[in-house]
């Protein structure tokens, strides 16, 4: 059984967007904020991007899921609410409907149109869930609608997006997630510290599916704020910032560019970069004293044989 879509009109999402652009754009080092990315074409297109072998994320994720899905199932429990953050294709979640059996499924994404859709496929699958899908920015506030039951929820964070915070950015999202699960708990997919050539892979695959994704926000900005971007006056870029411990992706201007929207414009200078997405990478210890001080008291923890990823559950 399905509950009715909540969603934000998209002229106001337009509007309310505009400022924050603006000021990414027109500021000294330019910048677009990653949740531009995943318009309905780029939450398609970072669905590809799960499936290349050379992003190691979602594999070693999913292996992990599977060889201690029952130890998870123990330590999460059976029933209450799944609330899935960030739930693109629905398709992680969907993998512990059996195991959690969870009476209520509410599904957040920033692009409600593709969330629909993968809704609605598994509306007629699993009709026993109450389920129910928001399109809403949590990177700011999250807020959980009053229709969701208060007791036993479990806040079903995977795929690392955690790590496309800056770390003060992370603590007061884990901290509004412990505020609104009250006896329930966090499971959350984070990825650890690696080598350069692996991450390097990973950001910028050999097929180009990631550059494409990384060059999409620029057709999304242009539909938020009717500006002018040409895709083919770009290049997409991954670099690997040790210092801070992410990946950063940026988009480097291929020839002198000035981009206009109404009232305002930029020019970029060929190779001046525009930044569009971090990718934080934790050690075990760095995790759990993130989790620590966002007031979650106990964590248990599975890790893959190379340590490449880790799933936690934090209550």
């Amino acid at each position: 059984m399905q509950i009715p879509t909540s969603s934000t009109n998209s002229a106001t999402i337009d509007h309310d967007f505009i400022p924050e652009i603006e000021l990414g754009l027109l500021a000294e080092n330019a910048s677009i904020s990653p949740k531009f990315l995943y318009d309905p074409l780029g939450s398609h297109l970072f669905t590809a991007i799960t499936l290349l072998p050379e992003y190691y994320p979602t594999n070693t994720e999913k292996n992990i899921f599977s060889q201690y899905k029952d130890q998870i199932s123990q330590a999460v429990g059976i029933g209450g609410t799944l609330i899935d953050l960030g739930a693109g294709n629905c398709q992680k979640a969907e993998s512990f409907f059996e195991s959690l059996k969870p009476s209520n499924y509410l599904a957040i994404d920033f692009s409600v149109e593709y969330l629909q859709d993968a809704l609605n496929k598994l509306a007629g699958k699993y009709p026993h869930i109450l389920m129910q899908c928001i399109g809403m920015d949590f990177s700011k506030q999250l807020i959980i609608p009053d229709s969701i039951a208060p007791t036993k929820r479990t806040f079903f964070y995977p795929g690392s997006s955690l790590g496309n915070f800056l770390p003060s950015e992370a603590l007061h999202l884990l901290s509004q997630i412990k505020n609104q699960a009250n006896d329930g708990g966090l499971l959350i997919g984070v990825d650890l510290m690696k080598e350069d050539a692996v991450l390097m892979t990973a950001y910028d695959d050999p097929l180009k599916v990631t550059a494409a994704f990384n060059l999409n926000i620029l057709r999304s900005t242009n539909s938020h704020l009717n500006s002018n971007f040409k895709v083919e006056q770009f290049r997409h870029v991954a670099k690997v910032n040790h210092a801070e411990n992410r990946v950063e992706l940026y988009l480097e201007a291929l020839e002198n560019v000035i981009v206009s929207w109404p009232g305002k414009s930029r020019e970029f200078k060929k190779g001046e970069l525009i930044h569009t997405e971090n990718s934080h990478k934790y050690t075990i210890e760095s995790i759990k004293q993130l989790l620590m001080s966002a007031g979650f008291e106990t964590t248990q923890i599975w890790t893959d044989p190379k340590n490449y990823f880790a799933v936690i559950y934090a209550k």
